[in-house]
């Protein structure tokens, strides 16, 4: 009789545990086949969204198993209101927004850094050589953006004052270049692929962010999309640097079009961009952080300087 019961209890033990791996079974798959939180990610209209919009396209998102639905931009201010108001978890920013979001009480993750080039170029029909001969000149920015704050380190590299150019507030991109190719402007600070088609267009190249060796381009979250959809990041992480792979090893030929076009860049980006040399997602160096911070004190726009580990989030890396 005992043997009886005893075999009774193992035999329900087994279907209990037959049934649980059952169980568990069916949540991995599910997980794998569409349980992570779709990402909703603001764009600009410059290179360093060039790799999200390849891995919409080429469906590398789809491959992680995470839907990305990318919102684009022309101005930096409307971006981070949506941001604010919550239509985005996260958006290709820079430091300087990441820092100002902190100050105003919404908190942000800073997730990796960015490929984008920022660059100072002279208006047609404007003789300048370089960044001194501009000195008193106008010069188009969006003020207390990365836009301005690579203008500042521009002149100070140039041995000359953040008030040696008046500068002209343009939030939007596309207005900015268009004034600066009607010779509206004696200078502009544009992001790429603006700035490329700026000189296609018969303006000059006088220096940029590549040539300062600075890179204050970055990709944030919300903290609270940051933290409960860390997984849907990564995935997110591992799309784009598939994308990268693709542009590194793929003719130009073979996507320019596609990017020009899902983009909403000029016609005469398909000839004119000049894309960054891109690299896997990696976090910003904190000597970025630490220069950005400096600026922003000094500018009287923060009142306290953010350490690193404050703005950056170092494990949404896949």
């Amino acid at each position: 009789m005992r043997r009886k019961w005893w075999m009774l209890i193992c035999v329900v033990i087994w279907m209990l545990a037959v049934g649980c791996g059952k169980d568990a079974a069916k949540q991995d798959v599910s997980s794998k086949s569409g349980a992570l939180a779709p990402l909703s990610v603001g764009l600009m209209p410059d290179t360093d969204s060039v790799p999200f919009i390849v891995a919409r396209e080429k469906g590398f998102f789809a491959e992680e198993g995470v839907e990305v639905t990318l919102h684009p931009f022309k101005s930096a201010m409307d971006r981070d209101a949506a941001l604010q108001s919550g239509q985005l978890d996260g958006a290709i920013s820079d430091l300087l927004a990441a820092a100002f979001a902190k100050a105003g009480g919404f908190d942000v993750r800073v997730t990796s850094a960015t490929d984008g080039a920022y660059q100072m170029i002279g208006g047609k029909g404007n003789d300048a050589s370089d960044v001194k001969a501009l000195s008193g000149a106008e010069i188009a920015v969006s003020r207390n953006t990365i836009i301005e704050y690579v203008t500042d380190r521009i002149l100070r590299e140039n041995g000359m004052a953040s008030g040696a150019l008046q500068k002209v507030s343009i939030p939007q991109i596309p207005a900015r270049l268009e004034m600066l190719q009607n010779g509206k402007l004696a200078a502009a600070t544009l992001p790429e692929p603006m700035a490329s088609i700026a000189v296609a267009n018969g303006c000059k190249y006088l220096t940029g962010s590549g040539a300062l060796g600075i890179n204050p381009g970055v990709m944030l979250f919300s903290t609270k999309a940051a933290t409960d959809k860390k997984t849907s990041i990564c995935a997110m992480y591992r799309a784009y640097n598939k994308a990268v792979e693709y542009l590194k090893k793929t003719p130009r030929e073979e996507y320019i079009g596609m990017i020009v076009e899902k983009g909403g860049f000029p016609a005469a980006a398909k000839d004119a961009l000049k894309l960054p040399d891109y690299h896997a997602a990696v976090l910003p160096k904190e000597r970025d952080v630490t220069e950005v911070m400096r600026w922003l004190v000094e500018k009287n726009l923060v009142k306290q300087e953010y350490g690193y580990k404050e703005l950056v989030k170092e494990d949404c890396l896949p």
